[in-house]
């Protein structure tokens, strides 16, 4: 089991964090948001990406809520990307529920969950991308949205291309996010 990062990050970098919103954006409803998220993947295969634990399970969670038929088209591309993709899974620390708790004032209002993973990135100096509509507009937070996407619909190496077009059977209404 890896170790969890130090509070810096890598050689002195932020780790760049990811949400269920922006993983489960890839299939968006909103085709914008759907090719956003998708080129933040995409142009990240080689690159090491945290995810807490929790926002692991928040997409499983809204992936169960799908039928048999749609969850078997889904998951060969996710179990896939979290093959190839160096995607390293934390649980959170003291630090990390504390401030959850106690926040700075500038998280107040956010559902639990963010919070959370807030405090996860601001206490280990991060920087969270993210599809939810609640986060990248507030100040003050080491939040960033998925930048849209002008041109053609990057794409994943193939076979990853393949299973992620199966994918899109399934499609997450924007709300879910």
């Amino acid at each position: 089991m890896p170790a969890e990062p130090p509070a810096g990050g890598h050689a002195g970098s932020a780790d760049d964090y990811a949400d269920a919103a922006l993983f489960l954006g890839m299939n968006s409803a909103d085709e914008t948001l759907r090719i956003a998220c998708k080129a933040f993947f995409a142009a990240r295969l080689d690159r090491t990406l945290v995810m807490s634990l929790e926002q692991v399970g928040r997409c499983d969670d809204v992936i169960w809520g799908y039928g048999r038929e749609l969850q078997d088209a889904y998951y060969p591309f996710m179990d896939n990307l979290h093959t190839l993709m160096d995607i390293r899974r934390l649980g959170y620390n003291e630090a990390d529920l504390r401030w959850a708790l106690d926040g700075d004032g500038i998280s107040e209002r956010l559902p639990a969950h963010e919070r959370l993973l807030l405090g996860m990135v601001r206490n280990r100096k991060g920087l969270l991308h993210s599809a939810s509509p609640r986060l990248p507009h507030r100040t003050g937070l080491p939040v960033r949205a998925p930048a849209p996407v002008d041109g053609p619909e990057p794409v994943f190496p193939e076979p990853l291309e393949a299973l992620y077009r199966q994918s899109l059977v399934l499609r997450v209404p924007a709300g879910v996010l």
